[in-house]
């Protein structure tokens, strides 16, 4: 039998939660055919099957947390059918039970793994790969404790709580971390009752402070207008997966010493060359043509030339790279995603748009395959698409640098002629870059951003699209 275990979903990401299974025991599975959708700290994706056989045992249910290599499937392959090869057995007194001879099979190493997409591993808490398959399935008892991982456990320790308390809405009527946030959060509003709760158990008539609650996601989602109950002066304001995951990466970038430098760039030659290939680009290829791919032109020139910039901080030092991996940001309903566009050195402009385009359109449908994060070399984010014109982005560490590419709009500047110098209105774009302190200084950055700029400002009829 073969193991399917949990991939590593992006750097420093050492679990993933089972969002929902795409086939059930019994059904064929192609290999790399989507088997199981997994939810991280920033996204959803869809996980290949790494065989092709028939799915015999689901070991994760929907809505369990598992530490990446732990297993969570079981499929036969074919090798395991010719293998299966009919054996004597000793004759047995009338009286012993007949039927298959189960034997198990022993854990799959970590080393058997899917390999991450990151050379940077992070790795779950300590012990966290003994847990057993039956702690991860779905168990056939009414006992609701049994159907609990250990941090849901643990997390009724702490607000003493009992299982009967809380109504489960996981696969089976299993009891989730979400489930149990949720009577902590209708207590401490006073908003519990019997109907709320759990059928059986008492309500506990006296309510202990609550260090840090938080309600369940579907209480509030994101977006949505805040409602007070009545008597009510505040609401929490609930924490989603990815809301937690950019808070973490964000508290770990902030450590890191950025330094900002900021150009104009004149974008007429630029505006000029997108307005007169989109009409034909749109007819040809389907879609509309975006500034970003020739901002991205640009980063790659300046990249070539100021190689320091393409690299990831360790302690032991700059580690330079010589793929060009670009992370793009793209907002989603609930937070911000930077899936990957690999090997950008290598598309046209034409190329990059469309990369670009497919990887934005599966993030915001939450369907990013895993060869779209991990591993990107540098970010570039349009925070101008939000009209925004001078941001102070943070990096996406371990990356060194992050651009952003700000508004195109038409101000007044001043421009040297012949016959002295003029008051112009020009499209004009400010571009920020923001980089690690320790990996490089303010003269390296201001030379790179230069670079960027001039390459932008020089485009012309001869810069191919295609």
């Amino acid at each position: 039998m073969a193991k399917v275990t949990m991939p590593q979903l992006g750097e420093s990401v050492a679990e993933g939660t089972i969002g929902k299974w795409l086939k059930q025991p019994g059904d064929h599975v192609a290999k790399y055919e989507p088997l199981v959708e997994v939810v991280t700290d920033k996204v959803n994706a869809e996980v290949p099957s790494p065989f092709e056989g028939i799915l015999r045992e689901i070991l994760a249910e929907e809505g369990a947390t598992v530490p990446n290599n732990a297993e969570i499937a079981i499929i036969e392959t074919a090798d395991d059918g010719a293998a299966a090869t009919p054996a004597a057995t000793p004759a047995t007194p009338a009286t012993a039970p007949t039927g298959p001879v189960v034997t198990s099979t022993p854990l799959q190493e970590a080393a058997t793994a899917p390999a991450a997409p990151s050379p940077i591993v992070a790795v779950g808490p300590a012990g966290s790969d003994e847990r057993g398959p039956a702690e991860m399935a779905p168990a056939a008892t009414a006992d609701p404790d049994a159907r609990m991982t250990p941090a849901v456990r643990r997390l009724l320790r702490e607000h003493d709580l009992s299982p009967a308390q809380i109504p489960g809405t996981g696969g089976g009527g299993r009891i989730t971390r979400e489930d149990v946030l949720n009577v902590v959060e209708a207590m401490r509003t006073g908003s519990y009752t019997a109907a709320a709760g759990a059928a059986a158990g008492p309500v506990p008539t006296t309510k202990s402070p609550v260090a840090i609650p938080v309600a369940p996601a579907a209480t509030a989602p994101a977006g949505a207008p805040i409602e007070f109950p009545v008597g009510a002066d505040e609401v929490l304001v609930p924490m989603t997966q990815m809301r937690k995951g950019i808070a973490a990466q964000m508290t770990r970038a902030l450590a890191v010493p950025h330094a900002y430098v900021h150009m104009e760039v004149d974008a007429s030659a630029l505006v000029r060359a997108r307005e007169t290939a989109k009409r034909d680009y749109q007819a040809r290829e389907g879609i509309s043509l975006s500034y970003v791919p020739f901002v991205i032109k640009a980063t790659v020139d300046a990249l070539r030339r100021y190689p320091t910039f393409n690299a990831h901080w360790t302690e032991a030092g700059l580690l330079a790279k010589r793929r060009i991996h670009m992370g793009v940001a793209v907002a989603v309903d609930d937070g911000l995603i930077v899936p990957v566009v690999r090997d950008v050195d290598q598309l046209s402009i034409s190329g990059l748009n469309r990369a670009i385009a497919e990887v934005a359109a599966r993030a915001r449908a939450g369907r990013l395959k895993l060869e779209d994060y991990g591993g990107s070399t540098f970010t570039i984010d349009n925070t101008g698409w939000f009209g925004s014109n001078l941001t102070m982005p943070i990096m996406n560490v371990p990356e060194v640098a992050i651009l952003t590419m700000e508004a195109i709009t038409k101000r007044a500047v001043v421009r040297e002629t012949p016959e002295g110098d003029v008051i112009a209105i020009r499209p004009i774009m400010n571009v920020v870059l923001a980089i690690d302190h320790r990996a490089n200084d303010g003269a390296q950055a201001a030379a790179f951003l230069r670079a960027i700029k001039a390459w932008l400002e020089g485009i012309g009829p001869e810069t191919p699209v295609y």
